[in-house]
């Protein structure tokens, strides 16, 4: 079970409601600092998701944590016929809603309010299922990936792209600096919640990774798992299958 970090420490809320409120917090902002964060290679990271797809050809996919929508809106290249994004944060849903508007892909990409860890749809839904960058939010861990068993289609993929931690010198090093000093700065002086970009720090830092993640989507009952690390280890790309 992983560590249960949460972005604020004078509050007796539970970390959902946290979650939620942080993101309604940055919502309008959270594009152009992950872009700075990131350097961009994020972009990069999401078309590797949607190549793993595409080559599955899915008719049905859920973007789980969806947040601005940009995988969601990414999916469209898979050629599924429907595309739903789910996300707590109502703030990081309205910006998704108009980049679907904007994009005209109304009648492909459905955004949608929910929560992962109590998800609305029934049984074998979908035959794909993504997260990116949002699994290490859930408040139980292995509650949210139950549920994303139960709504995924027999044989259906999995697939959820996350920060991981760099084991090989000098990557290591490197990524503990950049989280501990580098990426909290950038926050402060960008973000009007500075306490947003501590606990992204935080809890990218303490999140199960690697084979550790692989074991607990095995406990859930998946089967299949690859992990693919990206850019030195920063992040993972993780397969599974039901």
């Amino acid at each position: 079970m992983s560590k249960n970090v949460t972005p604020y420490k004078d509050t007796e809320r539970g970390k959902k409601e946290q979650v939620t409120s942080m993101f309604d917090a940055i919502s309008g902002e959270y594009d152009g600092l992950n872009r700075v964060i990131s350097f961009g290679i994020d972009v990069k990271w999401r078309k590797r998701v949607v190549r793993i797809l595409r080559e599955r050809s899915p008719e049905t996919i859920l973007d789980i944590a969806t947040g601005t929508g940009d995988l969601a809106i990414n999916l469209v290249e898979t050629g599924a016929s429907r595309i739903v994004g789910l996300d707590i944060s109502k703030g990081m849903l309205e910006v998704g809603k108009k980049k679907v508007r904007q994009r005209e892909l109304n009648d492909k990409v459905e955004m949608l309010v929910g929560d992962s860890e109590d998800l609305q749809f029934g049984e074998n839904s979908f035959d794909a299922v993504t997260v990116a960058f949002g699994v290490r939010n859930f408040e139980n861990l292995e509650k949210g990936l139950s549920e994303i068993y139960r709504v995924l289609k027999p044989k259906g993929t999995l697939v959820i792209l996350e920060t991981s931690v760099p084991t090989k010198t000098p990557f290591k090093q490197g990524y503990a600096f950049y989280t501990k000093y580098i990426l909290p700065t950038i926050g402060k002086v960008f973000s009007k919640d500075r306490s947003a970009y501590r606990y992204l720090s935080e809890s990218a830092s303490v999140f199960p990774h690697g084979k550790a993640f692989n074991n607990i989507l095995g406990e859930i009952g998946f089967i299949g798992m690859e992990n693919r690390p990206q850019t030195f280890g920063v992040a993972s790309i993780y397969i599974a299958s039901k």
